[in-house]
């Protein structure tokens, strides 16, 4: 009777072992992407892209869940609640990572880059490579750049040239560099959430704000802001980032699987920027609400030469020779 009474035990022991094995087995590793712009948005296709990779590749083992629209965190504290584990990947501009590492300041340089091609040109090249694993002491880990576009200004007034921007206020992400190119215009610039921007525009709060055409057509800032100067001054791209922790704690074949399905997702959406940044600007010009101004080649030589004494300024911060490969990919 004693050796049944064991055995049974034991039987049910092992069942329930094998029963949590199995459970364990199948919880799934949940990624948490969070991003603050909508969801037709090259950044927001490409989410919603990996998450049907990774279901397609690795469903039951790993499960993608997007935030977009800052739903879960506004674009200033993105980083750090991914640092806490509260997400697990997080693309925020690359201004947004000054305070961890000066070099990528670069992405900030304005009429550093002719076009995207030049930007793309930089960024696969070795030095471009090398700032996505700049903050891993910081505990960031950089898995790709994704493009938005070249940024235009827009405001509730015309802008031509430099002088027409002295005294108004203009919404930048928070950049040191950003600052200072709105100072060099005798502008004033505000460190204010993405999320904030159109109540901001719509209030008066500020003058005006720079953005790809798929920023300023999605968000619908166009339709209060009369005017948008086509200066194409600068770069607005995206770091998919992890923390090193999250990183380093999947197994080795889920971690290359993942990467695999960023750098496909990251692709994808890298090429619908360069498309829908031409299709959103053809309809902001069909919808009548705004003006694009188009710049001739003396009133941008004009923006440039007001604006390139910031290069200056952040060179010993950024490095010359990280400023000069960035230049020369112009070329």
């Amino acid at each position: 009777m004693f050796r049944k009474i064991t055995t049974l035990v034991a039987t049910a022991a092992l069942s329930v072992l094998v029963l949590s094995g199995a459970a364990l087995a199948a919880d799934p590793i949940t990624i948490k992407f969070s991003h603050v712009v909508a969801e037709n948005t090259p950044k927001g296709k490409m989410a919603v892209k990996f998450k049907d990779l990774i279901a397609e590749r690795l469903g039951g083992k790993v499960v993608v869940e997007v935030f977009p629209n800052s739903q879960l965190f506004g674009d200033n504290k993105e980083i750090e609640a991914m640092l806490l584990g509260d997400v697990q990947l997080v693309a925020p501009a690359l201004a947004k990572f000054e305070r961890y590492t000066k070099q990528v300041q670069i992405y900030d340089l304005p009429f550093l880059f002719k076009d995207m091609a030049a930007v793309e040109k930089f960024q696969q090249s070795e030095k471009g490579q090398a700032l996505l694993s700049s903050m891993e002491s910081k505990g960031l880990v950089g898995l790709g750049y994704l493009h938005n576009g070249m940024k235009q200004l827009s405001c509730a007034s015309p802008l031509r040239v430099p002088a027409d921007a002295a005294g108004l206020k203009f919404r930048i992400m928070t950049s040191d560099v950003l600052a200072a190119q709105f100072q060099a215009l005798n502008a004033v610039p505000l460190k204010k959430p993405f999320s904030e921007v159109f109540t901001l525009l719509q209030t008066k709060a500020i003058d005006g704000q720079e953005n790809t055409y798929s920023n300023i057509y999605s968000k619908k800032f166009f339709e209060i802001q009369p005017y948008i100067t086509e200066s194409n001054h600068g770069v607005l791209d995206y770091m998919l980032v992890t923390s090193t922790e999250f990183w380093m704690s999947l197994p080795d074949d889920i971690r290359a699987e993942v990467k695999k399905a960023l750098d496909e997702a990251t692709l994808y959406g890298n090429e619908i920027a360069a498309s829908q940044d031409l299709e959103d600007k053809q309809k902001i010009i069909d919808s009548k609400r705004t003006e694009i101004i188009t710049l001739s080649d003396a009133e941008r030589n004009q923006w440039i030469e007001a604006m390139k004494p910031v290069w200056l300024k952040f060179e010993d911060e950024i490095g010359k020779d990280l400023i000069d490969a960035a230049y020369q990919s112009n070329m």
